[in-house]
C-alpha cells in the first residue's frame, strides 16, 4: 500500500493544512468486507437486533453482511454466502441458469431473518414483510449508486418488483428502516430517475432500475463509522485482480488514520467472490 504522506498544502476537502492523508487501493471484495463490519455495527442495526427484526436480504455484498452479523451474535455455523444471491451479474458468454445451470439457484438458502436476535432459519422477507414494524430494519444491496445525491437503485428482473417491492411496502407503509450496503465499484453518474425512466419506458428490454430511498453505506461511510476518518473516491480500475478497484484518499487524526490502516489491511487479502 502507498505509505502515509504529510501534505503542507491548503486545505482541500476538508481537511486542514498538515493533517496526515493517506491513499489506499481497495478491491470490490475488499469493499465489501469493509462494508458488511460496518454495518454490522449500525446502532439502527443494534437496536433491531435487540429487541426487533433484521431482515438481511439476500446479495453477494449482504452474504458478507450476514457473516458479520452472525459472526456477533455466535449463530455463524451453517451459513454460506456462496449461494446468498436470487440474481448476479456475471462476465458476457459465461453459461447462466438458463443455459447451463450456472450460477444454480435451487441451493437459494433463504434470506437471513433475525428476530430478538434469533436467525430463523430458512425464512424470506416475503415470510416476515407483513409482520416488519417501525423500529426494524431491512438490509438490500443494489446494483447502482449515485455519490452526489446519495442515493442507489435496483435493477429489477422479476415482473412483481421481486424482493424490492415488497421492501418498499414496509418502508413506506410502516417505516422500517432500510439500510443499503453497496460497494463504490456499482457507481454511477447522472439522476436516477432519469436512468430509470430509460430503462422502465415500454418496450426496452433487460432489467428495469427502481432508485429508493435508504441509509447508503459505501466504502466511505463505512470507514467513517468505523474509525472516523474522512474518504474521498480519487480514482478507480486495475488490472491483475485489482478490476473494479478504488483508488480512496483517507483524511483524519493520527489515531483515526492508524484504524483505518489496521481495517484495510486486515481485509486486503479479501478473496474475490466466487461462482
Amino acid at each position: 500500500m502507498p505509505r502515509a504522506t504529510w501534505f503542507a498544502l491548503p486545505p482541500l476537502g476538508g481537511r486542514e493544512q498538515g493533517e496526515l492523508m493517506n491513499q489506499f487501493v481497495v478491491t470490490p471484495a475488499a469493499g465489501k468486507r469493509v462494508i458488511a463490519q460496518a454495518t454490522a455495527t449500525l446502532p439502527t442495526v443494534q437496536a433491531a437486533l435487540a429487541s426487533g427484526t433484521v431482515v438481511i436480504v439476500a446479495g453477494t455484498t449482504n452474504g458478507y453482511v450476514a457473516e458479520e452479523i452472525l459472526k456477533n451474535l455466535g449463530q455463524s455455523a451453517g451459513f454460506d454466502r456462496s449461494r446468498f444471491f436470487r440474481g448476479i451479474t456475471m462476465p458476457p458468454g459465461r453459461p447462466t441458469t438458463e443455459t447451463g445451470r450456472l450460477p444454480d439457484e435451487s441451493q437459494f438458502p433463504g434470506d437471513v431473518v433475525i428476530v430478538s436476535g434469533e436467525w430463523r432459519r430458512g425464512m424470506t422477507i416475503f415470510d416476515i414483510a407483513d409482520d416488519l414494524k417501525e423500529g426494524d430494519v431491512i438490509l438490500k444491496g443494489a446494483n447502482a449508486v449515485d455519490l452526489s445525491s446519495g442515493r442507489a437503485a435496483i435493477l429489477i428482473g422479476h415482473p412483481k418488483g421481486g424482493t424490492a417491492a415488497i421492501a418498499m411496502q414496509a418502508v413506506v407503509g410502516r417505516r422500517v428502516r432500510l439500510v443499503l450496503p453497496v460497494g463504490l465499484e456499482k457507481r454511477v453518474t447522472g439522476d436516477l430517475d432519469q436512468l430509470a425512466a430509460i430503462l422502465n419506458v415500454p418496450g426496452a428490454r433487460g432489467p428495469r432500475l427502481f432508485p429508493v430511498p435508504g441509509e447508503i453505506i459505501t466504502e466511505i461511510e463505512a470507514l467513517s463509522v468505523l474509525t472516523g476518518v474522512t474518504a474521498n473516491l480519487v480514482a478507480g480500475g486495475g488490472v491483475g485482480g485489482a478490476e473494479g478497484s478504488v483508488w480512496l484518499a483517507i483524511s483524519g487524526s493520527p489515531e483515526q488514520e492508524e484504524a483505518a490502516q489496521r481495517i484495510l489491511k486486515q481485509v486486503a487479502g479479501e478473496s474475490p467472490f466466487l461462482i
